[in-house]
């Protein structure tokens, strides 16, 4: 018996980004494809096989301990970036001011993706969903360059809505306009009680 159970709904990739270097700002441009390579997006800032334990994970390990990368590739959805804009009474939010990799479209609730959610490309690259991406106050601090005093209102505006970080289970090209085929894992048995 397969685990994994292909969703009855199916994405549609509508923008690509990506940055080489960290320095010079978070914000990443838009690009026409993105090699995804076992390290992550090539020629990204993210990629990386391993990476520097941070904020994030100061509760397993020190900061700057070195770590598996499961947060190469940040995935966002259109729908969800006009929510936050709409609950923070701006115009529009755009995914390169919050360093994603990628726009999908058509995914329902991406951010509450279940971790090991697979994301599947008509190449045959695969993204495995590690979790939700927490809005944080970086971001915040680019949206308030773009827009003023407002951009301060992101980390709630954004709550459950910012997307996922994900890793790449599969290597291949992913381009824009790709479909994205969506195989979600058996639902959680464990009590959290």
């Amino acid at each position: 018996m397969a685990l994994m159970r292909k969703a009855a709904f199916a994405g549609r990739v509508e923008t690509l980004l990506a940055k080489r270097a960290r320095e010079g700002g978070f914000e990443k441009q838009a690009c026409e494809s993105l090699r995804l390579t076992f390290a992550g997006p090539e020629g990204d800032c993210h990629a990386g096989l391993t990476r520097a334990a941070d904020s994030r994970t100061l509760l397993l390990y020190p900061r700057g301990t070195e770590i598996r990368n499961v947060r190469q590739v940040t995935v966002v959805s259109a729908s969800e970036l006009e929510q936050i804009a709409a609950n923070m009474g701006l115009e529009k939010i755009e995914a390169s001011w919050l360093g994603a990799n990628m726009v999908l479209s058509g995914i329902p609730s991406l951010t509450l993706l279940p971790p090991s959610t697979r994301l599947q490309f008509p190449s045959g690259a695969t993204l495995v969903v590690d979790m939700e991406n927490a809005p944080c106050t970086q971001v915040a601090k680019v949206i308030v360059g773009h827009c003023g005093e407002k951009g301060h209102d992101f980390v709630k505006a954004a709550t459950h809505l910012r997307g996922v970080t994900a890793w790449v289970e599969r290597e291949g090209e992913v381009k824009a306009s790709d479909g994205v085929t969506v195989l979600l894992p058996p639902p959680p048995r464990f009590d959290y009680g």
